[in-house]
């Protein structure tokens, strides 16, 4: 038996919509032994499917060639995650990573990013300060 690939991803719930599986063999992100798959691809039982979903790439054995997307309980009878560890722990060490290695002026300002720009922003408080009306006694007309 064979399907489309796209439709695979979909009903195999690789993805939440066609349209994203689509565009995922579009971009690239779908291959079979490094080769990129357009969506109309027919995949077989028994080949191994990567998908780079960043930042890290999953391999998925086709164990049914379907068509018609499954309930997230019977998932596992349609395809195997053979995915290597490496992957996971690359993934683990993103996760860890998280924030502490984001650019600066990238993402959402910190706390101190806002309180910086609102006292940038905020008019200055001049207080008791008093101007000097001693200027206003001179003439211009000369």
């Amino acid at each position: 038996m064979e399907a489309r690939i796209d439709k695979w991803l979909w009903a195999a719930r690789i993805y939440k919509t066609r349209s994203m599986a689509i565009d995922a063999c579009k971009n690239g992100r779908v291959m079979i032994d490094g080769v990129k798959l357009k969506p109309s691809k027919m995949i077989k039982e028994g080949e191994i499917i990567q998908v780079r979903k960043p930042p890290i790439t999953y391999s998925f054995r086709v164990l049914k060639a379907i068509q018609n997307r499954v309930g997230a309980k019977l998932v596992p009878e349609v395809l195997e995650n053979v995915t290597t560890p490496d992957q996971y722990e690359l993934l683990e060490m993103n996760k860890i990573s998280g924030f502490v290695n984001r650019a600066r002026g990238t993402g959402r300002p910190t706390k101190k990013d806002r309180r910086d720009l609102d006292e940038f922003t905020m008019p200055a408080f001049f207080g008791d300060f008093e101007f000097d009306d001693e200027d206003d006694d001179m003439d211009f007309d000369e």
